[in-house]
């Protein structure tokens, strides 16, 4: 594959090339740096949507509704559904697919799935290099949809530029004791099924929790919009939200202040990937297995040993 050549030909929206550059973007090997480098300078045009939840609060209709109101107003979507890694197969369940079937035939949307590849946040580092690609590609917007509420959070808000937290009238008596980091994520919430008893009381209780968090005129104070997907209720608020978040972070600097941040944490996190690879070499794992023993008997501490490998490497 000359990788050039298969990027000219991104903008065409070929789905088969897209998905051919995906694939080898999750191979995660040389030839994936490389057509990530190509086709940077492509990227930086799509906004980026994060939608996130637990299980069974309806992201994957509301994604499907959002979708099919952006091709209405002729823009282009493309959607990154990430599934808990299968453990049979270690693949992604392809749940969202089918749930999405609907647009899935649109020539101006591109659906894929990915597995959490054991993502504590619930959004794998390679589904931020499908971004990338689906960026180069000339998508209007990205939406990450992901995997409930993991142990960090911080994925999804460093993929996205607007993140919505999608929560049910039966998450009322949960809120409470939810944990800061979600609450810290949401850009704006999304009560869907509201038609459900107890939508109203849900509500308050959001209301309740983000009155104690700092604020000042200068910041953005998360709304919550009550809707039921299923019906396409409100989904024209979630939109009109969604361009109202965009507009203040561009007119408060706050959109470039947080992609130089996140880009800052990305390259932090390759250059770590790529010193963890290097470091880890075969003679390496050897060399702590060997000693492992040792340890346990209390012959050698595991700070010495680290040390031992550190100079080692350092030696090289």
């Amino acid at each position: 594959m000359i990788i050039t050549d298969v990027i000219d030909k991104l903008s065409t929206k070929n789905k088969r090339i897209i998905s051919r550059l995906i694939s080898k973007v999750e191979e995660g090997n040389s030839e994936s740096v490389e057509i990530l480098k190509a086709l940077f300078e492509k990227t930086g045009n799509a906004y980026r949507i994060g939608i996130t939840g637990p299980p069974g609060a309806g992201k994957s209709t509301l994604t499907n509704q959002l979708t099919k109101l952006y091709r209405r107003q002729g823009k282009t979507v493309g959607i990154i559904a990430v599934d808990p890694t299968s453990p049979f197969t270690g693949g992604a369940l392809l749940g969202d697919r089918v749930r999405m079937s609907e647009i899935g035939n649109d020539p101006g949307v591109f659906i894929r799935s990915m597995a959490t590849r054991g993502s504590l946040g619930g959004l794998s580092k390679k589904s931020i290099d499908a971004a990338d690609v689906l960026d180069a590609a000339g998508y209007d917007y990205i939406i990450f949809e992901t995997v409930g509420v993991g142990q960090s959070e911080l994925d999804i808000a460093q993929a996205a530029d607007t993140t919505m937290v999608v929560l049910v009238p039966e998450s009322g008596d949960s809120i409470q004791a939810m944990k800061a980091g979600l609450m810290e994520i949401a850009d704006f919430f999304v009560l869907n099924k509201s038609d459900r008893p107890g939508a109203d009381s849900a509500k308050l209780a959001l209301e309740t929790i983000l009155m104690l968090r700092d604020h000042d005129a200068e910041t953005w104070m998360p709304p919550i919009i009550q809707a039921v997907a299923s019906e396409n209720k409100a989904i024209d608020k979630i939109a009109e939200q969604i361009e109202k978040h965009k507009r203040f972070l561009q007119e408060s600097g706050k959109f470039l202040e947080n992609r130089k941040k996140n880009s800052a944490i990305r390259v932090k996190e390759i250059v770590e990937k790529a010193l963890r690879d290097d470091v880890w070499s075969e003679e390496r794992i050897n060399q702590l297995q060997n000693k492992l023993s040792n340890i346990v008997k209390g012959e050698i501490s595991p700070y010495k040993l680290a040390e031992e490998i550190v100079a080692d490497y350092k030696n090289q």
